[in-house]
């Protein structure tokens, strides 16, 4: 799986962040579990949960022996969710079509026909005796290796990858001479898309593959999940600690599923494009595809979706700002220069005053940083207000518009105003 973002950015998007630079997903949750133990958190692995009891009040998880009482569980247990299967929820959608294999491998002697290179999709797969596959080189002498067969379809999903498997696949398609020295990690995954009707069940919430499994096309699955735990994260924070205004836990759902749906939707579609044995039909869809894709401003489009940063969600208010976000500024504060996405390493919510239109002696409830700036870039407001996972939720022009309706917005979108 991989994440999108970038140092520099693309310029299509007219944002730093919208590059996309690939990263293995256990690299990924190395990052987030030091962070979560850092900060006082408590992971337990191995431990196979066996029964889930919400009630009124809390829920009561059972797991291994181990029962572990709290006010909300949020389940992030994956496309085969146990709990969602304890709590027997429906998981509506499409089944998969076929089945493919993901493995991450180190090759001890490759062909010519091995890409030394990465390169776009098109230029990586190929075909061979019987198979389908995309090998790509990470570096040294590791390789993504992503193939299938038509047969394949009958594997069950939970049986293991085995070396020989790996082998097959590599030797007919790119040759005897293409040697398998070891297996990193592998795993089997499906084209199914379904999607639960409601993330949140009372006192249990669904976020990642417990809520949605869709094709893995583009790697949208890692940006998906993360931006479901934004959203949540700091919404139950301040549900925990009675400062949520009515509403906001409920809105995590109204505010993801959305999104999600969304993703399976251009995915589906993606599926269509990506058949490795395209109908003289699929192959001329694809080649008046792949002209839209020269235009910018389809290009720009595409890249928006895929990437997640054209997302907006529905703000009141009626800026024009509101329910996006703004691209990572360059802005010069008291205290030095400094950039947008610096400022939420706290994770509060954040007050901009880039017009000198907030007043001063202004008092802002617990866990809403002001920051006075100045920016060179032209942002499209004088102040904005930020929600803890970096998306818009209120901006003014001036200074009236800020007195007017800063206290209201803050109410609404953050914490309760006594």
């Amino acid at each position: 799986m991989e994440t999108a973002f970038e140092e520099e950015g693309d310029r299509r998007l007219g944002d730093r962040r919208a590059g996309s630079l690939t990263i293995p997903q256990w690299e990924f949750e190395e990052v987030l579990e030091e962070r979560a133990t850092a900060g006082g958190a408590r992971i337990v692995r191995g431990a196979a949960v066996s029964g889930v009891e919400p009630d009124a009040h809390g829920v009561t998880v059972t797991a291994d022996g181990l029962r572990v009482r709290a006010r909300h569980l949020v389940a992030c247990d994956g496309g085969h969710s146990t709990v969602r299967k304890l709590l027997g929820l429906p998981f509506p959608g499409r089944p998969g079509t076929h089945q493919a294999v993901l493995a991450d491998i180190r090759l001890s002697a490759v062909s010519p026909l091995v890409p030394r290179r990465m390169g776009h999709m098109s230029t990586l797969t190929r075909q061979g005796g019987g198979y389908w596959a995309m090998l790509v080189p990470l570096g040294d002498d590791r390789h993504r290796f992503t193939f299938g067969r038509a047969d394949q379809a009958d594997t069950p999903r939970d049986a293991p990858v085995t070396s020989e498997e790996i082998t097959a696949a590599l030797h007919a398609v790119y040759g005897a001479r293409t040697v398998l020295g070891a297996v990193d990690n592998s795993s089997r995954f499906g084209d199914a898309t379904r999607q639960l009707e409601q993330y949140r069940v009372g006192r249990v919430l669904f976020a990642g593959g417990a809520a949605h499994i869709h094709p893995p096309l583009g790697g949208q699955g890692l940006n998906l999940g993360v931006q479901d735990a934004f959203n949540l994260g700091w919404k139950l924070a301040a549900a925990l600690q009675d400062r949520a205004p009515d509403g906001l836990l409920d809105s995590y759902h109204a505010e993801r599923h959305p999104v999600a749906a969304q993703v399976l939707h251009h995915t589906s579609a993606q599926r269509v494009l990506a058949l490795p044995n395209p109908s003289e039909d699929v192959a001329a869809l694809r080649d008046i595809f792949t002209d839209l894709l020269r235009l910018p401003d389809a290009n720009r489009h595409l890249a928006g979706l895929l990437s997640g940063l054209s997302l907006r969600y529905p703000s009141p208010g009626g800026h024009p700002l509101a329910g996006g976000r703004v691209p990572d500024l360059d802005l010069a504060t008291a205290s030095g220069p400094t950039r947008l996405s610096a400022l939420f390493g706290s994770g509060h919510a954040v007050l901009l005053d880039l017009g000198g239109v907030v007043p001063s002696g202004l008092r802002l409830p617990e866990r809403v940083d002001l920051v006075r700036a100045m920016c060179t870039d032209e942002v499209g407001a004088a102040a904005l207000l930020f929600r803890p996972d970096g998306y818009v939720c209120w901006a003014a022009d001036d200074s009236a518009a800020c007195r007017e309706t800063l206290r209201s917005a803050l109410a609404a979108h953050l914490t309760k105003i006594s």
